[in-house]
């Protein structure tokens, strides 16, 4: 039966009919193929400032200034003019050319010191109390001295995250680091998820756990790392402390001049080689893997030799990348080269996924980026790699390979043209772990209501070059027409 896809016949429509349960704000959604941009205004006046996003329920636009050390926030004011045909840029009046009549600034606050810089990549959005993470740091030093840090990683003086409620831009908390790194650019070295937040320490190869109280203080919760339980360095402290009492008493038993028996005395050495807590997880687990892969024991030493020992070393440099979390208790940790670690494009490098239990503190499973299995979780549990708070409003309706069939076909499609498919693979499971709150829940990149061309424009937060030709967004239901353009130039 034919339907009209007016404004007015679907307000009529919703009044009279219920839909399907638990489709009630996907059948709102199709209000934006009515309610679609077909205005631009060129040369605004705007501040001199640097814009960062509006946040997804839109209720601040976040700025920065251009010496780095302000944070600006404003308050769009919605719909300001109308016209009443097509509209025309003429029919407008001139102050509708000034920034000032779309929005409202609340307030201006001095967020870095002197010698620390706001950095313009970074910012997350607690949706739930309306508060905001931002990060300020010093400059990045190569030529820090290791001090028990990975080699080859830079030190950043300090950096400090800032907890503000954007209501009013009172600054709740602080959390610094100290002659550390962590990757701020795009949010890839934090993640936030429901109240908790971790941290990634790429020098010190540490997962800090925060957890974002109702009253705006930054707790911690836990450090994965070096340890991974609570008392992981008093149990290890008290056994080297009991060690060292040990071989001290052996000492004393010794003859007084024990030059004579060719022994010489010297004080027991307390400096301990162990390897982190979360890298004896890992290669355990790697080590019970091959072991139960061969039931047969003259089989199962072969294979050890083949797989464990002889890329034992390979094991052991793996630092972490990146994490996000996968539920309140699992961690997605992503382990690589500490090349691959402190560059932007970590593409070229071979790099490994372990899902990480923070509660039982074991490795719950671990993949190659070039793992087929891996990538059929992907595929078809796209939406599980984007955790998101379990009270958003909006983050949960991101268009998905796992939930929109459109989405689905265009990957298919690109894995069908692909020349090799362990290449595909690769470069699918690159993005994993999602960078936090990096995709737009515009309903204008809800597939199932719009069709774009990707490589010009997507949800995904990035900064993209502009194109000589407009962005076109045509409706997915028939009749298939363009509905409006993105022009990203004045010369149309």
């Amino acid at each position: 039966m034919f339907r009209r896809h007016n404004v007015a016949a679907r307000i009529f429509d919703r009044q009279i009919s219920t839909v399907a349960p638990g489709t009630s704000v996907h059948h709102t959604r199709r209000f934006y193929e009515n309610l679609v941009p077909n205005c631009t205004i060129y040369e605004v006046e705007c501040p001199d400032h640097l814009y960062r996003k509006i946040t997804e329920d839109g209720q601040y636009l976040i700025c920065f200034s251009r010496n780095h050390q302000d944070l600006i926030v404003y308050r769009p004011t919605w719909l300001s003019y109308s016209c009443k045909e097509e509209c025309n840029t003429n029919d407008l009046p001139q102050k509708a050319k000034r920034f000032e009549s779309f929005f409202s600034q609340l307030y201006c606050v001095s967020l870095a010191s002197s010698n620390e810089l706001i950095c313009k990549d970074f910012f997350l959005y607690m949706e739930s109390n309306q508060f905001g993470l931002f990060a300020t740091s010093t400059t990045q030093n190569h030529d820090a001295p290791v001090g028990g840090a990975v080699q080859g990683v830079p030190s950043i003086e300090k950096i400090t995250f800032h907890l503000l409620r954007l209501e009013d831009g009172v600054v709740l908390d602080q959390k610094c680091f100290h002659n550390d790194f962590i990757n701020l650019a795009h949010n890839m070295g934090v993640f936030l998820y429901d109240d908790l937040l971790a941290i990634v320490s790429i020098r010190y190869q540490t997962i800090h756990i925060l957890q974002i109280r109702d009253f705006g203080n930054l707790v911690d919760i836990r450090a994965i790392g070096t340890f991974c339980r609570e008392d992981d360095e008093l149990f290890l402290n008290s056994s080297t402390q009991s060690m060292l009492s040990h071989e001290k008493g052996k000492l004393h038993q010794l003859p007084e001049n024990p030059v004579e028996n060719g022994l010489h005395q010297s004080e027991p050495s307390s400096d301990y080689c162990f390897l982190s807590g979360i890298k004896q997880r890992l290669l355990s687990f790697i080590f019970r893997g091959i072991w139960n892969e061969e039931p047969d024991q003259a089989l199962r030493v072969q294979s050890l030799k083949k797989k464990f020992y002889f890329h034992f070393q390979d094991y052991v440099d793996l630092v972490i990348w990146k994490v996000q979390f996968l539920d309140r208790h699992h961690l997605l940790i992503k382990f690589g080269s500490v090349d691959g670690g402190v560059s932007r494009n970590a593409d070229q490098h071979p790099a490994f996924f372990a899902v990480y239990n923070m509660e039982t503190t074991e490795i719950a499973a671990f993949y190659q980026n070039t793992a087929d299995e891996l990538y059929l979780l992907f595929e078809q549990f796209c939406d599980h790699f984007h955790a998101t708070a379990r009270n958003s409003l909006y983050l949960n309706f991101i268009s998905s390979h796992s939930n929109n069939m459109h989405a689905r076909e265009q990957l298919r499609s690109a894995k069908n043209k692909a020349s090799s498919s362990l290449q595909f693979v690769k470069k699918m499971l690159v993005s994993l772990p999602f960078s936090c709150q990096s995709q737009s829940p515009s309903p204008y990149f809800d597939q199932s209501l719009f069709r774009f061309d990707e490589k010009l424009i997507s949800a995904t937060d990035r900064h993209r070059q502009s194109t000589d030709h407009p962005i076109k967004f045509i409706l997915r239901r028939p009749p298939n027409t363009l509905k409006f353009k993105i022009k990203t130039g004045q010369d149309w």
